[in-house]
């Protein structure tokens, strides 16, 4: 599965302190990626509980997925979109609890 960007989310990653930026990247290669691919391949696939993925009421078709910061926690809206009959993930904020307020 391939992964797009919104700028929002460029931004966003630039703006992260450098042991959050790690720690999110550390989360994506450990968790995220062999989860994504599990939903891809196995729609009934569930999310793991520790990234506490769940749907965004205020943005329809948008997912937010949290894990620890040291405080606060990390968070990272997405969503998962077909292009050319192939489902992607498009990022479209990280962040603290803020990105939530605009996903």
């Amino acid at each position: 599965m391939k992964f797009e960007t919104s700028p929002t989310f460029d931004s966003d990653v630039r703006r992260l302190k450098p042991e959050h930026a790690v720690e999110f990247r550390k989360v994506m290669r450990e968790k995220f990626v062999p989860a994504r691919d599990a939903v891809a391949t196995y729609p009934a696939a569930t999310w793991p509980t520790s990234l506490r993925v769940k749907s965004i009421r205020a943005a329809a078709g948008a997912l937010e997925m949290t894990w620890p910061f040291a405080s606060p926690d990390g968070r990272a809206t997405f969503e998962l979109v077909t292009v050319e009959d192939e489902m992607r993930v498009r990022w479209r904020r990280v962040g603290d609890h803020a990105v939530c307020k605009d996903p």
